[in-house]
């Protein structure tokens, strides 16, 4: 996964040779909830079921976000879960010099943006407001000039997926505070850790095409995708952090195992966590993952 220009490079013990590395990128803004195990589950059984590699990335540039205690959580919860990953932690923050060897090489395609979120709530895409204002580069966000269609490619979970019959609208690869975007980094962080198959949550099948075009354009080339449901709360709403989803009582780790295997199409009688992911790596097959964007039926799994 060597881009055309060569100017980004790889972490020299992670570069791949054709086999599967596979990894879980969670935010450490708090504690893992039900809907973030059953990601990580589902993205370690595809990876040992390939033998394949697993790795682990905080993804922690969002720094008015991070909570000091969050990262600790987290490796403990996936321990206690038996999701043991290969190598050392990545963190996002590890990689700083390559989103800024990105953006330089994007820098032609930029255009400063002053444009706040008030200015631009509600909008489907961004409406061209700064692309021909000449704005000073430094000091504002940089949006890069998105002037393809969106582009479409083969899930193996969901299939094809074509939103070419929409222009993705100029999006920021460098935040006004000096920071990588989302798409840009996680683009450039795959590639630093040799990633080549990500198996993530659906909620992010949208951001798919910003982070294919920015790859267009760095010359790398994509990883093959899997985006598997999320789990929603009776009134539709995503378990998330930001909602302040319950966190994972890892002294039930057996249970919660069995629910997220279940929704994972899995049989998932109790045992232990071991003898559990065990029985289930033998029997993953992502094909019967269910074809959905969300599950529901979250609090029938519950204890």
């Amino acid at each position: 996964m060597t881009p055309v220009s060569g100017d980004l490079g790889q972490d020299s013990a992670e570069q791949p040779s054709g086999g599967y590395v596979g990894r879980f990128a969670p935010t450490p803004s708090g504690a893992l909830h039900l809907g973030s195990l059953l990601t990580a589950v589902a993205s370690w059984l595809d990876a040992r079921a390939r033998q394949g590699i697993w790795l682990l990335r905080i993804d922690d540039l969002d720094t008015p976000r991070v909570d000091a205690e969050a990262e600790p959580a987290i490796l403990a919860t996936l321990e206690s879960h038996g999701l043991a990953w290969d190598g050392p932690v990545h963190r996002q923050s590890d990689h700083l010099e390559d989103h800024d060897r990105a953006i330089r090489q994007l820098r032609e395609r930029c255009f400063a943006c002053d444009c706040t979120r008030r200015e631009l709530h509600g909008l489907d895409r961004y409406p061209g407001t700064c692309r021909d204002r000449g704005l000073p580069l430094d000091g504002n966000a940089l949006r890069v000039r998105a002037e393809a269609k969106a582009p479409a490619f083969i899930d193996r979970l969901q299939g094809h997926v074509d939103a070419s019959n929409r222009t993705v609208g100029d999006f920021i690869v460098r935040r006004r505070d000096g920071v990588a975007s989302y798409p840009l980094a996680v683009v450039v962080d795959d590639l630093a850790m040799g990633v080549n198959n990500v198996v993530r949550g659906a909620d992010l099948l949208e951001n798919t095409a910003e982070q294919l075009l920015l790859m267009r354009m760095l010359g790398i080339p994509p990883p093959t995708y899997a985006h598997v449901p999320v789990i929603v709360e009776a009134s539709g709403v995503k378990l998330s952090k930001h909602n302040r989803a319950t966190a994972i009582d890892s002294r039930w780790a057996p249970h919660n195992l069995a629910a997220v295997l279940s929704l994972l199409g899995l049989e998932a009688p109790l045992d232990q966590v071991g003898t559990m992911l065990a029985r289930a790596v033998g029997e993953w097959n992502i094909a019967h993952v269910p074809r959905a964007r969300s599950l529901a039926g979250f609090f029938a799994l519950t204890r």
